[in-house]
């Protein structure tokens, strides 16, 4: 072992045994390295909130080319972003961190990121799954997957028993078949509810300003916009300043704890980062993980998202023609728009006439009354609707 190695053992054991004297808390601490080289606010506003972080007794690391002292605050010199990011990893894997937060970072494809933000309505916290990286190249498989990783931030982080909303886009339906589907197979779900007047899993727009669930699915394009947005509507855009970034990458197999903040994410955001960091520590964020995948996957996860593969047959094999015109008053809502005109098919299939339509929730299949609770029962049974 190399003299400065021994040192830094000695140094960091007499940390902890003063950091036990002080809080009464035993245990190592668990230092949280940021990165500063490349933010667009300069190195100044990161190491102001590492500081900021540091004073509330978190223990940071703080990575870059400034000096500073301050109370449970060390300084990583590096020569740049890459020197930086290249210390940040060496020091995950030596434990001299615990966690990391940086502007950037190559996850792997499987692994995306759950952001925390501030709802502006009520000042609540939710948690959006998710923002940055890729669950999966399939859209509702990713939505799914992105659920799971959501209510794993969400219940690390203090939550106990959080609600889960699917924001109505692409894959929206599909993805709360498939969620439901667990929820029956035994994994404990909790589904939050729209407080718009009709209610439902599927959330609209009043709902990300209220705050309606914990946790809010959708694709990571959507939710990098919306991060963006509730981080920076108060200041026309060009400063991040409220909430706790784009959260920790999460994926099975991906035991880093690494949350990710923007170039353009200020002193407040990413002091905010830090301390989500550190509650995620708290809560043995790696201990809540491996157990929500054990649950899911004996719900049935692995069969739930191969049956969302590309393969699935919606259309006929032969052109169907459409039985004869009837007056459609009734509507069956839950369908996904890439699947309408199929649905409307499989429905000709059986006998049933059916038109497409849009409805003020979204895509529906207008039927008559008589025919209305046969059609739910083909549609159910085609994966159509749930």
């Amino acid at each position: 072992m190399s003299e400065g190695k021994m040192k830094r053992i000695i140094a960091d054991t007499f940390l902890d045994m003063a950091h036990m004297l002080e809080t009464g808390q035993t245990g190592k601490r668990t230092p949280i390295a940021v990165t500063a080289i490349g933010s667009e606010h300069g190195e100044e506003a990161i190491y102001q909130a590492a500081c900021a972080a540091a004073k509330k007794g978190i223990s940071v690391k703080v990575i870059g080319t400034m000096p500073m002292e301050a109370e449970n605050l060390e300084v990583i010199p590096a020569a740049s972003e890459e020197d930086g990011h290249k210390k940040m990893d060496d020091m995950l894997k030596n434990q001299e961190a615990y966690a990391a937060v940086t502007m950037h970072y190559p996850f792997p494809i499987g692994v995306s990121t759950v952001g925390r933000v501030i709802t502006p309505a009520a000042g609540k916290q939710m948690y959006i799954a998710s923002t940055t990286g890729t669950s999966s190249v399939n859209r509702v498989e990713s939505m799914v997957k992105n659920a799971i990783y959501g209510i794993i931030a969400a219940k690390a982080s203090g939550v106990e028993n959080p609600a889960v909303g699917i924001l109505n886009v692409d894959g929206a339906r599909q993805t709360e078949i498939a969620l439901q589907k667990l929820l029956k197979n035994g994994y404990d779900i909790r589904f939050a509810i729209s407080q718009r007047a009709d209610g439902g899993i599927v959330m609209r727009g009043n709902d990300l300003l209220t705050g309606s669930a914990d946790v809010m699915v959708m694709d990571s394009l959507t939710g990098n916009v919306l991060t963006k947005v509730f981080s920076a509507y108060t200041t026309g855009g060009s400063y991040e300043s409220v909430g706790f970034g784009y959260g920790p990458g999460i994926g099975e197999g991906f035991d880093k704890l690494i949350l990710i903040v923007s170039r353009a994410s200020g002193t407040p955001l990413v002091t905010g980062a830090i301390e989500f960091a550190k509650e995620l520590l708290d809560g043995n964020y790696h201990k809540v993980m491996a157990e929500e995948f054990a649950k899911a996957k004996k719900a049935g996860l692995t069969e739930i998202l191969e049956e969302l593969k590309p393969g699935k047959a919606s259309e006929p094999a032969e052109e169907v023609k459409a039985p004869p015109k009837e007056v459609v008053t009734e509507e069956i809502l839950g369908i996904e728009i890439m699947d309408l005109e199929a649905a409307v098919t499989c429905l000709w299939a059986a006998g049933i006439y059916a038109e497409s339509g849009m409805g003020c929730t979204g895509p529906v299949v207008l039927i008559t009354e008589h025919n209305l609770k046969k059609a739910r029962e083909i549609l159910s049974g085609n994966q159509f609707i749930g």
